[in-house]
């Protein structure tokens, strides 16, 4: 066998894809840089991107929509100081890149030019996180929508009451290139999967609704037959549940969360709020508070982006970084924020590598990767014993959070009232209402079950959508507000 680096491969890759049929390479790239420090802007790059992407779904026992695109183009940016000029092109071409660097000159400061462009690109060492191949290519379109067939009969099969079935799935191919003004050169090769199913239950005229999937940075040959069936067990488990639930009641009480998916209420919670930018804004409720206690004792979230084939893993950051795991709160004491390059610069903190962009049409800005809450000591169940009388909440649906005061409002999709430390009865419509810092420092009890979510997540941020992955050990919360409908 002969060794390899996963970083020239990458590159290698990218370059054949991105570069040579356009006519260009690292030379043309350096004067295109070199053209935008006429005015002596503080950095600049571009950022090349191949896209292939796909999409099916089944309803009704039919596949009835595929859709399949792909996208490439180049973006082009200019940073000074803090403002940042940003142009870009689904043309691929030398005239294409120095055109659209022209329209970036429009920011620069006079006198400043931090960054100096360097005569030749290096290659970025990187790491391998994930296969580089092609998932759509792993298979044909027959066996495609035999999976979905398959994942429908399977979840149909589990309960007659299962009355409609809707299933999906998507692959992504993305290869994505980079070249900095400071002389670097990066690439990176993402693919993605994920399967997502719906059912709906029906009993004596009353319709509940579950659902389930996941995925990650594989091909569709994760999807085993074992997997499927979980999905479904899964899916038909929240909707039966919900059939014979009872409206939740209403106000403060003890709260015990789930592991796993329930980490999207820490994700949103407070994870917006250490973002990079809405802390050098002071914007976030977070904004100066490194090294101050915002958390319980024992809770520790850190977001890391370096997990092996986890949705929200990357090679490498949008602006060429690799990502790392970075601990942003330690034993409940604020240690940092995450970065992108821009930020960190201004804030002189180190870049964390959590730059990322939805496209190459789009800016970077620092998001979340994979965000989670470390493990603690307590058995599961004993959290659940200690509970006289609150909820037990293991699922969410969407909710919403304002970074500023750290206020969120979250729906419980699957949830059970606990009585003198049992699980008792399924409850609908539990909302939970709270503040984000002042949560954390509620948390009495952390889980030994660490657990992250299956591949589902997806972050919204400024418009852009991007896939990242949550999770964190069962958790006891004190006095958080429930709003329900009993």
């Amino acid at each position: 066998m002969t060794p390899f680096e996963p970083a020239l491969n990458h590159l290698a890759v990218a370059r054949d894809i991105l570069l040579t049929p356009f006519g260009l390479d690292e030379a043309k790239l350096s004067k295109v840089l070199a053209s935008m420090f006429t005015h002596k802007v503080d950095y600049a790059d571009l950022y090349f991107q191949f896209t292939r992407n796909e999409g099916w779904s089944l309803e009704e026992g039919i596949v009835k929509t595929g859709s399949f695109s792909i996208d490439q183009g180049v973006g082009v940016r200019a940073v000074s100081g803090d403002k940042t000029a940003f142009s870009y092109s689904d043309e691929i071409s030398e005239q294409a890149l120095f055109d659209a660097a022209k329209a970036t000159r429009t920011i620069a400061r006079q006198g400043s030019g931090k960054i100096q462009v360097a005569s030749s690109l290096k290659g970025l060492d990187s790491r391998s996180l994930y296969l580089r191949d092609d998932p759509l290519h792993s298979m044909d379109a027959n066996q495609k929508v035999q999976l979905l067939e398959k994942l429908e009969k399977i979840a149909r099969a589990k309960d007659p009451r299962i009355v409609q079935v809707m299933a999906g799935m998507a692959g992504e191919y993305d290869v994505v290139l980079v070249a900095r003004s400071d002389g670097v050169i990066a690439a990176d090769i993402r693919p993605l999967v994920r399967v997502s199913l719906t059912v709906i239950a029906e009993q004596n005229g009353r319709r509940e609704m579950g659902t389930s999937g996941g995925g990650g940075r594989y091909d569709y040959s994760y999807f085993t037959d074992a997997l499927l069936e979980q999905y479904a067990d899964e899916a038909v488990k929240s909707a039966l549940v919900n059939l014979d639930a009872r409206p939740a009641p209403a106000g403060p009480m003890t709260v015990v969360l789930g592991p796993g998916w329930p980490g999207v209420l820490l994700h949103e919670a407070i994870g917006h709020g250490l973002e990079g930018d809405f802390n050098r804004k002071g914007s976030s409720t977070f904004s100066g508070r490194i090294g101050q206690r915002v958390a319980a004792k024992g809770v520790t979230v850190v977001d890391d982006g370096t997990m092996l084939n986890r949705r929200g893993s990357l090679n490498m950051d949008d602006e060429g970084n690799p990502t790392q795991c970075t601990t942003l709160i330690e034993d409940g004491i604020l240690k940092g924020y995450m970065q992108d390059t821009m930020n960190a610069r201004l804030m002189k903190m180190p870049v964390t590598g959590n730059a990322r962009r939805e496209s190459f049409a789009h800016l970077p800005m620092p998001r979340m990767t994979n965000t989670y809450m470390l493990a603690g000591d307590k058995d599961p169940e004993e959290i659940l014993a200690s509970v006289k009388n609150g909820l037990y909440a293991v699922n969410f649906g969407g909710g919403q959070v304002d970074i500023t005061n750290g206020k969120f409002v979250f729906s419980a999709s699957e949830a059970y009232m606990i009585e003198n430390g049992k699980i008792t009865y399924p409850v609908k419509g539990a909302t939970l209402i709270g503040n984000g810092p002042e949560v954390l420092n509620h948390v009495s009890m952390i889980g030994n079950d660490l657990r992250l979510d299956s591949g589902i997540g997806i972050c919204g941020k400024e418009g852009q959508s991007l896939p990242v992955g949550v999770g964190q050990p069962s958790l006891r919360i004190e006095g958080l507000t429930v709003g329900g409908t009993a």
